[in-house]
């Protein structure tokens, strides 16, 4: 039976979750140079575009269609085929199949535009759109199906994740980490100063991120009760615990607290609650809040030690930050909080902190692989980095042969 108020509220989750694409591309647009903006925001905003295709087509039925073997769905809900306004008993029995449907795809959309912030003012177009719908295909989609999808091999085994943080940002984190060690660093990185152009840019795209990843994580409860209440308030307390914790690094560190510092330590609060926001109580929430602040900002702080050009720090907050984030949900989840999920170490079940680095290990290993592979493919076949001559023009002239400002 279509209930009213949980479509109601998943349709204005979907737009929520939709809103966090332009909402990243304003985040990321603001931390590049001024001469790669809309480069920067096209490669974020084309994905609305780009995933929903693929979503049409393929996504959908390959990460909930009917299962086949635990690893993926056939292809029986091609084009939408027979994904009506009837309920889907399987996902989301009380509101229409293709509510459901277009508030997945929300996800989907958003995940390969996450990557880009990794790989910022150094890539071509072309061979970018052609990594994130292959990415899509062969690493979201079975991902997916696998946590999310009725009878994925990983759901049966006991993996949870609430509303992505094994599904979107570890996936994306490790696609990211592949993505700058096969396409390599800016031109001048350690030599030059790359400071962001329009830090208020930024803040209004974290002020959107916020704003919709209460729909990204209430929105995943699939009903307007209890557990997506509870959802709400534990991204809240997560994405505020970041960024004070982030704060207090970043003045005990340099000696002020900056904007920058602030933005980033929201987002990875919100990216490090999301796996858990579901199975937490309030206080677990903030905790881990706090875990995303000091370790993600410890993670950013060492990748120039490294020599990794992650542009906009996409593997220390998002892909460590659904590492932390799932590690602790297999830590403080309560079957007090959800009794539709499990009880965590801190309750006596060590065994669903295994089950959750089983999880971790499989996924990681798996997006990190097939990235690797794609990433390597189409930098021989393609190639992937614009030249120095072009990075000194910027993506705006060289690839859209326009520009943000008028001077």
């Amino acid at each position: 039976m279509i209930n009213s108020g949980d479509t109601t509220f998943i349709l204005i989750s979907a737009a929520l979750v939709l809103l966090m694409t332009p909402g990243l591309a304003l985040f990321y647009g603001g931390m590049v140079r001024s001469k790669n903006v809309l480069g920067t925001i096209m490669q974020s905003f084309i994905m609305i575009s780009l995933i929903t295709f693929e979503w049409v087509y393929l996504g959908y039925s390959m990460s909930f269609g009917p299962d086949v073997g635990g690893i993926v769905g056939d292809l029986s809900w091609f084009a939408l085929n027979g994904v009506t306004n009837i309920p889907s008993s399987d996902y989301a029995p009380t509101v229409p199949h293709n509510v459901f449907m277009i508030y997945q795809c929300m996800f989907a959309v958003i995940t390969p535009a996450l990557i880009s912030g990794a790989f910022a003012e150094r890539v071509r177009f072309a061979p970018f759109l052609v990594f994130s719908l292959l990415w899509a295909i062969l690493v979201y989609n079975p991902v997916c199906h696998w946590i999310w999808g009725k009878n994925g091999w990983l759901g049966v085994r006991g993996v949870l994740d609430f509303a992505g943080g094994l599904v979107v940002h570890l996936t994306c984190g490790v696609a990211a980490l592949a993505s700058v060690m096969v396409i390599g660093p800016r031109r001048n990185y350690g030599k030059s100063s790359f400071m962001p152009h329009n830090l208020p840019m930024t803040l209004i795209g974290t002020g959107l991120l916020w704003f919709g990843w209460f729909g990204f994580n209430g929105g995943s409860a699939l009903a307007a009760n209890g557990i997506a209440a509870n959802a709400f308030v534990a991204t809240h307390l997560g994405a505020m615990a970041g960024m004070a914790m982030w704060t207090i690094m970043d003045w005990k560190n340099t000696g002020r607290p900056t904007t920058l510092g602030a933005a980033s330590g929201a987002i990875a609060g919100l990216a490090t609650i999301t796996p858990a926001a579901g199975f937490v109580s309030p206080n677990a929430a903030i905790i881990i809040g706090l875990f995303a602040g000091f370790c993600c900002y410890m993670a950013v702080s060492l990748k120039n030690k490294f020599g990794f050009d992650d542009s906009l720090d996409v593997v220390g907050i998002h892909g460590l930050g659904g590492l932390i984030g799932t590690i602790c949900l297999g830590i403080f989840a309560s079957k007090a909080i959800n009794p539709a999920g499990v009880d965590g170490l801190l309750a006596g079940n060590g065994a669903f902190l295994a089950t959750q680095l089983f999880g971790i290990a499989v996924v990681g290993i798996y997006a990190f692989g097939v990235s690797w592979i794609l990433l390597k493919a189409i930098n021989m076949t393609m190639g992937f980095k614009l030249t120095d001559e072009e990075q000194v023009q910027g993506l705006d002239l060289v690839e859209h042969n326009e520009t943000a400002y008028n001077n």
